[in-house]
């Protein structure tokens, strides 16, 4: 039986990790519940649905920090699910990185390329 599970990230800027998700073509939806097995639900600061129907959310903790609400189990056996949280930690810090950039005077003369 599989359930809601959260798990902590390093992730704590919700417009970098919109911008992020969108840079990957998915599309966040701030607010509202992710829903697991027998009516288990987590209220979450931003989510997405992906085209297999599976939501994951990102939660606010107390640190700050932005933790990943899903199915663990589905995530466990899933190596593309595992594959695309990769991509968005990837793209997050690059957004993250960009960001800083834009802001930081030493680093404004910069010429920052992203590749995927």
């Amino acid at each position: 039986m599989s359930h809601l599970s959260i798990l902590p990230t390093v992730l704590r800027d919700a417009d970098t990790l919109i911008s992020a998700l969108a840079s990957l073509g998915l599309k966040a939806r701030r607010g509202g519940q992710v829903s697991g097995f027998a009516g288990d639900q987590r209220t979450v600061e931003l989510q997405i649905q992906l085209a297999t129907g599976q939501t994951l959310g990102w939660q606010r903790q107390a640190d700050g920090r932005l933790a990943l609400v899903a199915d663990l189990q589905r995530l466990s056996q899933s190596q593309s699910l595992q594959r695309l949280l990769a991509r968005i930690t990837r793209s997050y810090a690059a957004h993250a990185a960009l960001r800083q950039a834009s802001v930081d005077p030493a680093l404004a003369a910069a010429e920052v390329v992203l590749t995927a």
